[in-house]
C-alpha cells in the first residue's frame, strides 16, 4: 500500500512548464520549470519529461502519482482531455490527455490554464464564494469560481473580457475590432505601442512615466484604466465577490496594485453606484511568481470531471 498520495499539476505557457506535486494535505511538496517546447511532439514529450523530473526531484515514484491535470492556452475540450488551437506552442490540435496517459500510465486531465488558474488562485486565497480570476500577462483573460467549480456559462467563454471593446476610440486588436480592454492592458500590447527595446517593456513604461516621459504616462494610464475596465466588467456581469489578479504583471507589485485601485476609485468619484460596489476594495493581486495556475490544473486533474466541485482537506 502507497504511503501518499500524489497529484501533479502542470501549467505550460509558451515557453515554460511550471509544474508543482501536490500531496494529500493539498500542500506543494515540489516545483520545477523548464521549457514547454514548440509543436504538439515536442509539447507532449516535455510535458512527460515534467512530470518525471519532478518526481526525480521531489523524491516520489511515478506509481505514487494518483492523477496529472494540465492547464494550456488555447481552446481546451475538458471532457475530451484534447487542445485546440495552442497557437503560441504550435498546436493545432492534440489529444493531450490520451497521449499522456499512454507513456506515463497516469489519469491525465486537460483545462484551459487561465480557468486552472482560477480555481488554484481560490483555493490558495481561501475563497469560498464566488471569485473572478484577472490574467494580466501578455494577453488579457479571465475565469470565475463559484463555490469551489469553475464556471463556464453555456458556451465555455464565461469571464473571457479581454475582448470587450470599451473604447471606440481605441488601437486595433488582434481580434479585428478597436479598443479591446487587451489594447489597454495586455503586456504584448502595451510593448508594441511602446515601441522600443527591452526586455520587461511594461516595466520600462512604468519606469519611464515616473520621470515624466510623456509616451509613458499615457501608456501607464492605459494600463490602469484597462484592468479596472476588466474589473469592472466582472463585477457587473457576474457580481462577484472578489477579483484576483495573476499573471505576469503582477511582477510589477504594489505599483500594478495600487495603480488599479486609485483608477476604480476615479472612476466611480461621480456616481454613487459605482462607489457603492466598492470596486476598490474587492481586487487583491496574487504575489509575483504564485504558483496559483500549476496548483490550480493539480486540483483539476484530481477531480473526476473538471466540471465537478473539487473537495480540499
Amino acid at each position: 500500500m502507497r504511503g501518499r498520495r500524489i497529484r501533479v499539476g502542470l501549467d505550460v505557457g509558451g515557453t515554460k512548464i511550471d509544474a508543482v506535486a501536490v500531496d494529500d494535505a493539498d500542500e506543494i511538496v515540489g516545483r520545477l520549470r523548464r521549457e514547454s517546447g514548440w509543436g504538439e511532439r515536442e509539447v507532449v514529450a516535455n510535458i512527460v519529461a515534467a512530470v518525471r523530473a519532478l518526481a526525480r526531484e521531489a523524491e516520489f515514484e511515478i506509481d505514487e502519482v494518483d492523477s496529472v491535470g494540465v492547464g494550456i492556452p488555447g481552446l481546451v475540450d475538458a471532457d475530451a482531455g484534447r487542445v485546440i488551437h495552442a497557437v503560441n506552442l504550435g498546436v493545432e490540435s492534440l489529444d493531450l490527455a490520451d497521449l499522456g496517459r499512454a507513456q506515463l500510465g497516469i489519469a491525465f486531465r486537460v483545462e484551459n490554464d487561465v480557468k486552472a488558474a482560477a480555481l488554484g488562485a481560490a483555493v490558495l486565497r481561501g475563497i469560498t464564494g464566488s471569485m473572478a480570476y484577472l490574467n494580466l500577462g501578455t494577453g488579457v483573460a479571465a475565469g470565475i469560481v463559484v463555490d469551489g467549480r469553475i464556471w463556464r456559462g453555456s458556451h465555455g467563454t464565461a469571464g473571457e473580457i479581454g475582448h470587450l471593446s470599451v473604447d471606440p476610440n481605441g488601437r486595433v486588436c488582434g481580434c479585428g475590432q478597436v479598443g479591446c480592454i487587451e489594447t489597454l492592458c495586455g503586456g504584448g500590447a502595451l510593448a508594441r505601442a511602446w515601441g522600443r527595446p527591452g526586455s520587461l517593456p511594461v516595466r520600462d513604461i512604468l519606469d519611464a512615466a515616473e520621470i515624466g516621459d510623456a509616451d509613458a504616462v499615457a501608456l501607464r494610464a492605459d494600463l490602469f484604466r484597462g484592468a479596472a475596465a476588466a474589473t469592472r466588467a466582472l463585477v457587473l456581469s457576474a457580481d462577484v465577490e472578489r477579483v484576483v489578479i495573476g499573471g505576469g504583471l503582477t511582477a510589477l507589485g504594489d505599483r500594478l496594485d495600487s495603480g488599479i485601485r486609485e483608477a476604480l476609485r476615479q472612476d466611480a468619484a461621480t456616481s454613487a453606484f459605482m462607489r457603492s460596489l466598492r470596486l476598490d476594495e474587492r481586487i487583491e493581486a496574487l504575489p509575483a511568481g504564485s504558483p496559483a495556475a500549476a496548483f490550480g490544473a493539480a486540483l483539476v486533474g484530481a477531480s473526476e470531471s473538471s466540471k465537478e466541485i473539487v473537495s480540499h482537506g
